[in-house]
Parts: C-alpha cells; structure tokens; sequence
C-alpha cells in the first residue's frame, strides 16, 4: 500500500459563459491536476483550481508546494498510516491550502479504492444522491433574469443568485426581478461574496423580509474577517446568514460558531486543505446544532466529484453547491458523479470513480 509515484498536470477547460461574482471574472477552468500511483497500481485523482482572491493560492504556487514540499514527504509512505499522511500534509507548509486539498482527495481516492468502495461509502455513505443549485452570475437585471428563467427551464428549482458587486440598490433590483420571473416556486440563495456592509446588510435582508421574498439564506454578506459584522447581521435578521470565506479552517469555524456569528457554514475543501480537515468542520458544526452546505470553486467534475462525495457522507450537510462542471465546455475526466439536471449521483466504481482523464485538457508541468 506505499505510494510510490506522484505527478502533476495542468488542466484547462474553457467555461461556456463567462462566471461573473464581486470577486472575479473567469472563463477558464484552470487547475493542478494530481495523479498519485501506488506500488500495487491503483490511481488516486486530486484537483487544485488556483483562486487567488479567496484562498491565495496560483497555479505556480500550487504546483511548487505539491512537488517540492508535499511529495518528498509523500513517496514511499503507506497508506495504511493515514493519519499520519494526513497530519504530515497539514503541518508541512503554512496555509496551502488548495494544494493540501489536491493530494488529500488523491489520498482518499486510493483508500476507498483499497477497500473496495465508493468514496462516499467508505466516509460513511449518508445519502447517494443530492440535488445541487444552479448560479446567476452578476451581470445587468435583464440579463440575470434571463439566465435565471433558463435554468429553471432547465430543471433548476435552487438558485444562487451572485450580488454584492455593485449599489445594493442595484441588488434589491436584481432579487426583486428574479422572484417575480421564476415565481415562488423556485427557492433563491443570495451569495454576495463579502460585498456588503453590515448595516446596508441589514437593511436591505430586512427590506427583503418585508417584501416576502422568500430568501432561503444570504451567504456571506460582510468581509471575510468582520466576524462582529456577521454577528451583528445574524442577530438583526430572520434570514439565515451563511458564512462562507470567513470560514476556511476548524479553529475559524469554532470562532463562528462561538461568537453566533451565522446560522450556516459553507464548507470547500480548497479552503479545508481536504476532505480530512473538512470532515472536522462538519462534525463540529453539528455539535452545534449547526447545518452546513459543502461548495466548490470553479473546478471540473474531478474536483467536485470528491466534494460531493465528502458531502453526501455527512448527515450535517444538507445544502450543496455543485454546478460549477455544468458551466464548463467539456469533461476533463472520464467517471465521476453523474449529472442528471440538479441532481447528483454516484456509480458503484471505487474511490472518486475516474477512470481517466481527457489529454485534450491537460498538458504535463514542468
């Protein structure tokens, strides 16, 4: 069971539509990929896309840490001591934390693989389907209304609607125009990317409230660090507040939860360093009663696919966040989860369930 190879590729698939938040513009999906041997053959897949205004990390920076820090301490170790890989792979580098999350999904990968389930069986195997939401990126209000009446022709009835890039006169606008295009039907997340302050927060959720609206949660309002500013839109709203970069490893989620500061935590494993640390969060979020949604950044079904599969394990993890391959123009890998409209399943194959990855995506690093 010793791991006896690890290599590393960089994939790149352009998205369809353009994925627009108060953070970023991106139309490339582009990641490190991880491909890690063990001496009896088995492959473990792993994924790092680079998100440098949420995690920090870059392509170049993720590639580096993977082979030059995280690999020596990796090659020849056995999998049968996983713990310690897993300990070794938080402790040997500060933050990281996309690449952590790469090699960590590749670990789990091969450890499913040895015990001869899916992945999501072998960390507890909760639920085999899940249903994700669908994002309206920021763009004019015909355009998001538009876009929104698509999906839900497209079987959507979740939508993430991005707000928080400009007036938050402009957001009321958007919602408003939304809720009246898709009915009520359709149940509305609001994702403002930390593009609000905390009194405007308050003051247009409450003006939602009013206007029965009907929003199902408003996921990170404030700046990532403003933790009294989430509070204080927590306890001033009946809207679930959801926080989401605020939360990146188990030590912020115990500060969240401590201080009341938000009613849900978004859990990403490029945040996490890995399904490891994000199990953590998650068993700790439900000792506080606390209910938690697992999202992704913009990856391929490679990396989503161990995300779902971490979250269809837990039972705190109720909300997913899962459409980012839908955007994508291609499939980086053969297997994965399956998509049928929102809905998520998995295949009976072991581990993350690839079978191997297209070559017209990927090129070899340096």
């Amino acid at each position: 069971m010793k791991i006896t190879n690890l290599e590393t590729f960089i994939g790149s698939v352009p998205l369809h539509t353009p994925f627009k938040t108060a953070l970023r513009t991106v139309t490339v999906a582009e990641s490190i990929i991880v491909k890690l041997t063990s001496e009896d053959g088995y492959i473990g897949w792993g994924e790092a896309p680079p998100t440098h205004v949420i995690t920090g990390d870059s392509l170049a920076s993720i590639e580096y840490a993977i082979n030059q820090v995280i690999k020596p301490l990796l090659l020849g170790t056995s999998l049968s001591a996983y713990e310690r890989i897993f300990e070794q792979l938080q402790a040997c580098m500060i933050g990281n934390t996309s690449a952590k999350a790469a090699v960590d999904m590749a670990v789990f990968d091969l450890l499913a693989q040895y015990a001869k389930l899916p992945l999501y069986q072998y960390l507890g195997g909760y639920q085999s389907e899940i249903e994700t939401d669908y994002t309206v990126s920021v763009n004019t209000v015909e355009e998001m209304v538009r876009d929104a009446n698509q999906y839900k022709l497209n079987g959507f009835s979740i939508l993430k609607i991005k707000v928080g890039k400009d007036q938050i006169e402009t957001d009321m606008e958007r919602i408003k125009a939304i809720r009246r295009a898709v009915g009520n039907e359709v149940r509305i997340r609001l994702d403002a990317n930390q593009g609000w302050k905390p009194k405007e927060a308050v003051q247009v959720i409450q003006k939602m409230e009013d206007l029965q609206l009907n929003i199902e949660l408003v996921e990170q309002p404030v700046a990532a660090r403003d933790i009294e500013g989430l509070r204080y839109i927590t306890e001033r709203t009946e809207t679930p507040i959801m926080a989401d970069e605020s939360v990146f490893s188990i030590y912020d989620a115990r500060q969240v939860l401590e201080n009341k500061a938000a009613d849900l935590i978004n859990i990403k494993l490029m945040k996490s360093g890995g399904i490891h640390q994000a199990r953590k969060i998650a068993t700790l979020a439900q000792s506080y009663g606390i209910e938690c949604m697992v999202g992704s950044m913009i990856e391929t079904k490679l990396g989503i696919s161990a995300a779902a599969h971490f979250a269809a394990s837990h039972p705190v993890v109720t909300k997913f966040d899962f459409d980012a391959p839908l955007m994508l123009s291609g499939d980086l890998v053969h297997g994965g989860v399956n998509y049928k409209g929102s809905h998520l399943s998995f295949s009976k194959n072991y581990g993350l369930g690839i079978s191997g990855i297209r070559s017209t995506f990927l090129k070899k690093t340096e």
